[in-house]
């Protein structure tokens, strides 16, 4: 009896001591039906190698936008997580704010940083004033997502590489009653789809610190948004509603990121599913916006052992060992030189729609974000102005173009 005693004792003494050693760091994160799958894969080699820190996963982000907003207030309450992800088209707004930390004086403490596949093109992506603030931790193109049972039942045997040619195909589906051909993927977050018809022209949506909402190409995107949602007679789905739909076998094409294919695939019905390449306006698309997201260092804390562990997680997940885990978990690609061309050597042969989006990736263009302290509003303004195309409220693109215009104007810095 005493001997157990002790032993208990001992035992009793070895975990506080453990406890007391254990660092906790907390982590926000967006779109939880993408990603949860990916962190869960990820904690068994983390915890491998890092015994000593806790990691507390905050609430998920519902978007972009959501995680964005979530931490310019979490900054005026005092109460930041230790990482945050946030898109790669919102960085800015926190580094101009102070509340993204640099992360230089962490990698100048690394032997051989690029040999571990963060090469200069990746850490470009969340350079601010020379500074590295976020290690991108994926990226998305906007690809086609195509449920061959639909279209060959429809009367359609090659996919299509223009809006013309996905019009045709809706139609020729509705012929052979089809009831829901399309669905286009206007509300994705960060008015992403607009920015892919812009670029798709080779033209940006921000120009010298101005909304370029009053140039030809962006009313060309709108008649072309009006094209699709008519003419396919595309109905107004909530995207989540859309995203299950088409996993459901219920429609016959969908536009959206290629970040969903991983939870698209685990969902699937019975049906054949097959990517394509997303379609241009008359021409092969001259450039597409990159999507995605970075891993930011958002602590307050004074503690140096905090801020390591923040440090070792945030390098963990985007390494290549972690940033494998995202390709193989969604449909995103890792912006990471020894993931792609290491770990994942053989990946992209044996998962050809996953490689639809890396064959896309000479079209890569910025994910722009609008410029000052209003861009989330003017990203409002723009998602409203589209919805009023789906409903069919407007129906004048020239009219609603001047509109927007007018509203997005005044919320720019310089009026």
């Amino acid at each position: 009896m005493k001997l157990t005693a002790t032993a208990t004792a001992l035992a009793l003494s070895a975990t506080a001591v453990f406890a007391e050693d254990t660092v906790t760091i907390e982590f926000a994160y967006p779109y939880s039906h993408l990603f949860d799958v990916t962190y869960e894969a990820m904690m068994p080699a983390f915890k491998a190698a890092h015994p000593d820190i806790e990691v507390k996963f905050r609430a998920t982000y519902e978007s972009y936008e959501d995680g964005t907003n979530t931490i310019l207030r979490e900054a005026v309450s005092g109460n930041l997580p230790d990482v945050t992800m946030q898109g790669l088209n919102r960085q800015q707004i926190l580094v101009d704010k102070g509340i993204a930390k640099s992360l230089e004086p962490f990698i100048a403490k690394e032997d051989a940083f690029e040999k571990e596949g963060y090469h200069q093109a990746m850490l470009s992506l969340s350079t601010f004033d020379g500074a590295v603030h976020g290690l991108p931790f994926s990226v998305s193109l906007p690809v086609g997502y195509y449920n061959m049972d639909i279209l060959e039942a429809g009367g359609i045997d090659t996919l299509p590489t223009t809006w013309d040619e996905v019009i045709g195909a809706c139609e020729s589906m509705k012929a052979n009653g089809i009831d829901n051909p399309v669905f286009w993927g206007w509300n994705i977050t960060g008015n992403w789809f607009v920015q892919a018809l812009m670029w798709s022209q080779d033209k940006a949506i921000v120009e010298n610190g101005q909304v370029t909402l009053d140039s030809p190409e962006a009313l060309a995107a709108l008649e072309q948004m009006q094209e699709i949602f008519t003419k396919c007679e595309m109905k107004n789905l909530e995207w989540k509603a859309a995203l299950a739909s088409f996993s459901a076998g219920e429609i016959g094409m969908m536009f959206w990121s290629t970040s969903a294919l991983g939870a698209v695939e685990r969902s699937q019905g019975d049906f054949e599913l097959v990517t394509g390449p997303f379609p241009g306006m008359g021409e092969t698309p001259r450039g597409l916006p990159a999507g995605g997201n970075a891993a930011m260092l958002t602590s307050t804390s004074d503690d140096p052992k905090v801020q390591e562990a923040a440090w070792a997680w945030l390098k963990f997940i985007t390494s290549g060992e972690g940033a494998a885990e995202v390709a193989k978990t969604t449909g995103y690609m890792p912006p990471n030189k020894a993931a792609n061309e290491v770990i994942l050597a053989d990946f992209y042969d044996q998962n050809p729609n996953k490689q639809t989006a890396v064959d896309q990736l000479p079209l890569l263009r910025d994910w722009q974000a609008y410029p000052g302290d209003n861009g989330l509003a003017i990203t409002q303004v723009i998602y409203d102005g589209i919805e009023r195309i789906v409903t069919g409220d407007a129906t004048d693109m020239k009219e609603l173009q001047q509109e927007m215009v007018e509203e997005v104007a005044d919320l720019l810095p310089n009026g």
